[in-house]
């Protein structure tokens, strides 16, 4: 009778557990843990929880962090496609990693795709000066100013060289 009992029991305690609907304390029910529990949360959140890779790259950038930014910058582009803030910040990217011919490829596709988009045109005379082509530079600073109508003090400063 006692195992009879025990074969009862075990059934039972499966069964109720395919019922369970809050999962097992500590962790989160379905893929991927969100941390609580004694392992470490997910590397990449659930889709709805990412932080955007432009944020991400920018605050990298201010950091310092250039290579890592680069690569936060490169994973935006699959979410965000190939725009004109993407190709700027890859090519602001490179410039401050001293790739100038790849960041100066980059600030080109950038201009061409938005004439009106000030930062590549200012970052893109940066790299013409770091180039040692300071005609183009100048003209690109001038259209940097002309397209921010003088706002941004950095311009400002670009242009006066």
């Amino acid at each position: 009778m006692s195992h009879a009992r025990l074969i009862l029991a075990g059934g039972l305690v499966l069964a109720l557990t395919g019922c369970e609907d809050t999962g097992f304390p500590g962790f989160s029910k379905g893929l991927g843990n969100r941390g609580g529990g004694p392992y470490a949360p997910d590397a990449r959140p659930l889709r709805g929880e990412d932080v955007d890779g432009l944020i991400v790259g920018h605050r990298l950038m201010a950091a310092g962090e250039y290579e890592l930014a680069l690569q936060a910058y490169t994973r935006s582009a699959v979410d965000h496609g190939i725009t004109v803030d993407v190709l700027s910040a890859l090519g602001s990217a490179n410039l401050k990693l001293g790739r100038l011919g790849q960041a100066e490829d980059l600030l080109r596709q950038a201009t061409d795709k938005d004439a009106t988009f000030a930062p590549a045109w200012n970052n893109l005379g940066v790299v013409l000066m770091e180039t040692g082509k300071t005609a183009e530079a100048a003209r690109v600073f001038r259209i940097a100013y002309g397209v921010d109508q003088g706002r941004s003090d950095s311009i400002k400063e670009n242009l006066t060289l």
